[in-house]
Parts: C-alpha cells; sequence; structure tokens
C-alpha cells in the first residue's frame, strides 16, 4: 500500500522519538539533557555497557557511536521489533493517534476477501485438529507418539488429520455456511477436470498449519500415511492466501525469536521446525516443500543477518546447499550472509535431538560453516589437482563462480579467501627442522647433536636476519611483489613470527596498500617489531622505499645467500648421517662443493672486493691505491720545464 504525501512527516511530528525509544532504554540522566531533547543510553543494539546510544529529540533522529546504527522513529521500530516497514507504521501510527490511510477500493476489496479466507481456513484447521482424535487417526497418532510429539505439542502446533474421505472437510465446512468455491479457493478441496463435484485435497494424511508472519493461517502441509502414495508431502496450492515462495513455516515466531537475540534456523520440514523450537531453537523455519527462493533468503535477512542452514547430512542435502550457494552469490550485501551447519549423514535435525539431546546439535549449529568452505567443498572434494593445468582449471572455476557476486568488496574478500585456501592446499609441504628439503633432525643423530651447537645457533640467527631484510624491503617496495611471488610460497622461516608475515603479505598480493594490508591483519606491533630490527634500519633498500632496482637486488641477493645456506646445511646433515658409515671421496667432494657455493654466495655487493699489495714496508696497500700514489709521486720528481 502507498501512503499519501505528508503521512510520514505529519506521524513524526507528532512523535517524541525519546518515548519511542524509551520504551527500550534506561536514559543516562548524568550525559542526558532532557530540556535540550539530548538523550544518551545504553545501545539496545549492542552490548555496552557506556551510554554511547544518542537520541536528538528535537531532530527526530537516533545515532549510536559504538555500532553506528542511526535512524529515526520508524526505523527504530522496524529494528527492535523486527517487523516490516508497513508494521512499523502502524504502530506508531495507533501510539500517535493518527488513523492509517484509506485504501483504495479494490486494494479494500482483495483485503476483505483475504479475511474471508482466512475464517475458512481457521474453521478447517480445527475440523483436522479433532480428527485427529478420532479412531481412524489411531494410525497416525502411534506415528506422531513415536516421534516424540506429546498431546502439549500437538496442541501448540495445532497438527491434525486429514481422514481419507472424498469430502470431509467440503462437507464440514460447507454444513457451517461456507460456500463450495470458497473451501476451492482456499486450497482446501479441488474441482476434477471433468467438472465433477469438488474434492478434498488432503486425504490419509497429517496436516500442519502453515500461517503467516501475523499468525493468520494460510495454507496447510500434509504429511501420507499411505507409504505407497504418490508424494509424501504435499501443500497447499498457491492462493489469494498463500504464496509458496514467499512463505515460511513458523515465521512469525521466529521473528519475534530472532528479533530478541536468538539464532535463525532453517531446517528442510515441518517435524524438523518443531523438534528444533521445542529444544529451545525457537528461531527455525522451513521452506515449503522448495528450495529456498530468493524471496525467502530476503525474508530470512530480514529477520537475521546470517541464518544458519541447517541441512540433512546425506547427498541430497549437499546438493541442496549448492543449489543455494548459486542462489544467494548474487545476493551477498555487506553483513549479510549464510552459515552451513552439516547434519552427519543420514540424520537431520529431529533425528539428532531424538538420539543425541540439544547439546549434541548446540554443537553442530556451532560448527557451522561459512558459505566460502562450501564453495571450497564443491569444487575441490573427489578431485585431483596433480598438474599445474588442473590448477588452473580450479582457479577458472572460482573465478567465473565469483563474478555472480555483484558487490565488490565482497568479491574481493572471497577472492582473497578462496586464494589463501588454494595456497595452503598446494604448497609445498613442511617438515619441521627448518627451510625446504631440510632433513627432519631424529634424537639420536649426528645432526641432532650439531644443532645445539653455537654455531648452529649462530646460522639460524644469520638466516633470521636475511628473512627480515626480505620481508621489511618487499613490504616497502611492493612493486617487486609478483616476481617474488612463487618463491614465497615455496619459502620457510625460521621464525613463526616470520611465517605469519609472510603468510599475510602472501594473502595481501595485489592489495592496493600491501604494508597496510598487512599491519591491520597481524596488527602494527608486528611490522614495528620487523622494521626495527638493526640490519633492516641499515639497509639501502629498506631505507629507499620505492626503489624497485635496489629492491629487487637486494631481495634476489639476500634469497641467494639463504639458498646457498641452506643447502649447504642440507649436505652437511647427510654428511653427518654418512659418518656413522665409512667416509670416502665423493662425501670430501659434496662437502667441499657445497662450501665453495656458500663461500662463493657470501659474498654480496657490499663486501670488500679489492686486491692488494705489499708496500716496501710490509704495509698491504689496495692495489689501485698504490697505484695512484706512485704515479703522484712520479708526477712530483718530474723535471720542471
Amino acid at each position: 500500500m502507498s501512503l499519501p504525501p505528508g503521512f510520514l512527516d505529519e506521524l513524526r511530528g507528532r512523535l517524541s522519538l525519546g518515548q519511542v525509544v524509551g520504551r527500550k532504554v534506561m536514559w543516562d540522566n548524568r550525559k542526558s539533557n532532557a530540556g535540550k531533547g539530548d538523550l544518551w543510553a545504553p545501545c539496545p543494539f549492542h552490548q555496552e555497557k557506556t551510554a554511547s546510544f544518542h537520541v536528538d529529540d528535537r531532530k527526530g533522529y537516533y545515532y549510536c557511536f559504538g555500532c553506528h546504527a542511526k535512524g529515526d522513529a520508524i526505523s527504530f521500530v522496524r529494528e527492535t521489533e523486527n517487523v516490516g516497514f508497513m508494521e512499523a507504521v502502524e504502530i506508531l501510527a495507533r501510539e500517535a493517534g493518527v488513523p492509517m490511510p484509506q485504501r483504495d477500493p479494490q486494494a479494500q476489496e482483495r483485503s476483505d476477501r483475504r479475511a474471508e479466507l482466512a475464517k475458512v481456513m481457521e474453521d478447517a484447521v480445527r475440523y483436522y485438529q479433532l480428527q485427529l482424535k478420532t479412531n481412524v487417526a489411531s494410525e497416525a497418532r502411534g506415528y506422531l507418539e513415536r516421534r516424540g510429539i506429546s498431546d502439549a505439542v500437538l496442541e501448540r502446533w495445532e497438527i491434525g488429520f486429514a481422514p481419507d474421505q472424498r469430502q470431509g472437510v467440503l462437507n464440514h465446512l460447507t454444513g457451517k455456511g461456507y460456500r463450495a468455491e470458497d473451501v476451492i479457493e482456499c486450497g482446501l478441496a479441488a474441482r476434477p477436470d471433468d467438472g465433477g463435484a469438488p474434492y478434498d485435497r488432503f486425504r490419509g494424511r497429517i496436516v500442519f498449519p502453515i500461517r503467516d508472519v501475523r499468525n493468520r493461517a494460510i495454507a496447510l502441509g500434509g504429511r501420507a500415511m499411505d507409504p505407497n502414495a504418490r508424494a509424501k508431502y504435499l501443500n497447499s496450492p498457491e492462493t489469494i492466501l498463500f504464496d509458496k515462495g514467499r512463505s515460511l513455516f513458523n515465521h512469525g515466531p521466529a521473528r519475534a525469536a530472532s528479533g530478541k537475540g536468538k539464532p535463525l534456523i532453517v531446517a528442510e520440514g515441518y517435524m524438523d521446525v518443531i523438534a528444533l523450537v521445542e529444544a529451545g531453537f525457537e528461531g527455525s523455519v522451513a521452506p515449503l516443500g522448495t528450495a529456498i527462493t530468493e524471496s525467502q533468503l530476503q525474508l530470512l535477512w530480514r529477520m537475521h543477518p546470517e541464518p544458519t542452514i541447517a541441512l540433512d547430512g546425506d547427498q541430497a542435502g549437499l546438493r541442496a546447499a549448492m543449489r543455494l550457494i548459486d542462489l544467494t552469490l548474487p545476493l551477498l550485501e555487506p553483513g549479510h550472509s549464510l552459515r552451513f551447519a552439516l547434519m552427519p549423514d543420514g540424520k537431520d535435525p529431529d533425528d539428532i535431538l531424538r538420539d543425541q539431546g540439544s547439546a549434541a546439535l548446540s554443537r553442530i549449529l556451532e560448527e557451522s560453516i561459512p558459505m566460502v568452505d562450501l564453495l571450497w567443498r564443491r569444487e575441490t572434494e573427489g578431485k585431483m589437482f596433480d598438474s599445474p593445468e588442473r590448477r588452473a582449471g580450479l582457479e577458472k572455476a572460482f573465478r567465473d563462480r565469483l563474478q555472480l557476486i555483484k558487490d565488490p568488496s565482497i568479491r574481493h574478500h572471497y577472492q582473497a579467501a578462496l586464494k589463501d585456501r588454494m595456497w595452503q592446499h598446494f604448497r609445498p609441504e613442511r617438515r619441521t627442522g627448518g627451510g625446504r628439503g631440510r632433513v627432519q633432525n631424529r634424537p639420536n643423530s649426528p645432526m641432532a647433536e650439531t644443532k645445539l651447537s653455537p654455531l648452529a645457533s649462530d646460522v639460524a640467527k644469520s638466516d633470521a636476519v636475511r628473512e627480515a631484510v626480505i620481508f621489511s624491503v618487499l613490504l616497502v617496495t611492493p612493486e617487486i611483489l609478483s616476481e617474488f611471488e612463487l618463491v614465497l610460497e615455496a619459502f620457510e622461516c625460521t621464525e613463526l613470527e616470520h611465517a605469519h608475515i609472510r603468510d599475510a603479505i602472501l594473502r595481501n598480493v595485489g592489495a592496493e596498500d600491501v604494508k597496510a594490508a598487512v599491519s591491520k591483519e597481524l596488527g602494527p606491533g608486528v611490522l614495528e617489531t620487523l622494521f626495527a630490527h638493526s640490519h633492516v634500519r641499515i639497509n639501502p633498500a629498506f631505507r629507499k622505499p620505492g626503489d624497485v632496482e635496489m629492491a629487487r637486488l637486494c631481495v634476489s641477493e639476500e634469497l641467494g645467500k639463504l639458498q646457498a645456506q641452506r643447502g649447504y646445511e642440507r649436505e652437511l646433515a647427510d654428511a653427518m648421517e654418512d659418518l656413522v658409515g665409512v667416509a670416502d671421496e665423493g662425501l670430501t667432494w659434496r662437502l667441499s662443493e657445497a662450501a665453495k657455493s656458500l663461500q662463493k654466495a657470501g659474498k654480496g655487493d657490499n663486501e670488500d672486493r679489492a686486491e692488494y699489495e705489499r708496500g716496501e714496508n710490509g704495509v698491504q696497500l689496495k692495489k689501485e691505491e698504490k697505484e695512484a700514489f706512485d704515479e703522484l709521486v712520479r708526477r712530483l720528481n718530474a723535471p720542471k720545464t
């Protein structure tokens, strides 16, 4: 319904926002100045002890300096009462004593017709409840009892039974004065194609009333007692009351529960929802016989920003989850998503509650996974990625899937999360003891004792220094990161802190400000410690951020030295193991070659490579300096012309 111009302004003008909000909060009298309409209270939208929620009663707006919630009286009622826009307007209109505008004649006629049919539905619900208590429903009562449904639960959920009669409910309702056409329009009866007498749509079934958010009976769901029935579950057809794709079982009570902070759980069927609610999970709903639709997803997000989808632990449940992912990706917005609680194989939530209790189900719900995890599982489970082509195919599959996400910020975070999973999944296997390919120390091996020596300790410190220099230079000159990305993925760190830095750098390759992104992820203290290292501060490439050539040379040189050092350590480790036997010439040659490589790599660009000559007095002089001095003496002694 559309509201006439000026109605909302008049409504806001007649309301005191302070009075509307005051029903939900306790004002802080020390900070508030009621005379000026300046009111403060602890925020009703998030847990806090200080009064950071501010109401400007004169302007009619509120703002929380903690969670940044803001709005007017209508938005406050919508959020705190968990209702839609028009419902919030109606609540405030009643409070302000302002009559709601009259609807147009056609809208009023449709509303009146829905009200008439809703009465028919209520009488049908009462009829089915009475039938459940008769002898014809003994089998149905036995089934419900085996499912743990007590008499109190039957009454609370208004569960009934439709006898296997051709015109049971039809005769009952027409006998109460309703027209047969009314019963048919409610979806309770149907007329055969040949134009004969109408017949009951629900026969031989346990009946579950479906109510809308205002608690009006709008449809029925029926479970067949005959195992050979064509459809185990049958829902009402779409009617003027019932839109299957825009309705949820237990919608109203679940909305109220989620508005009070309860989690919102989406199960598959009526029995699951009943079992969940009776076990204390009051914010539980179910779609009505179909996969979740876009409209139902929007309904769920209006109740809770992150509903938990509780799926049966079978292949059908997983397929439903995968279909839901495809539906959800284009609709994602910041703060709105889904989580998935996967039941053990072959179980549903009702099974878990009956067999293991609510504590077991709570643990499963607490261990629910975000949607990105299920997306990874879909594309990787049961597949091999043992070649570059297969890994490239996986990247393309993720890339194509993420194109469905319209929000660029969410798409970026999904790309980062999946890239991190791919890196973790495909990175070389890490073994204890240090760098890639290093020998894992055995307690009684000669190398185990060598590692404890001061020399080994000094080597480890040297490696850590080089790692600090490498990461620091990459962070201040990220333009060269793409050149060393593959090397970093296989790079082993001597310190756990450096491993965290390496991983954070790799996760943020391509970020607009890599250093800021890494600092935000790890906390500023981590990079401050890294940059405070004396060898980092004096490094020319670190002191000249953005100098690509200098940074490239520095990182290449430090990586080369580390590679040579670690290669030497591997050869030394192998040699120490071989010394248990008889040393031969091959062993001696291997050690000498490794030492030469280490010595060669150790000569950095800043080391002294000058040639020296011994002077007449025995002092060593650089050759070039001695030659320059001899030339100067020659010129001084030359005869003047």
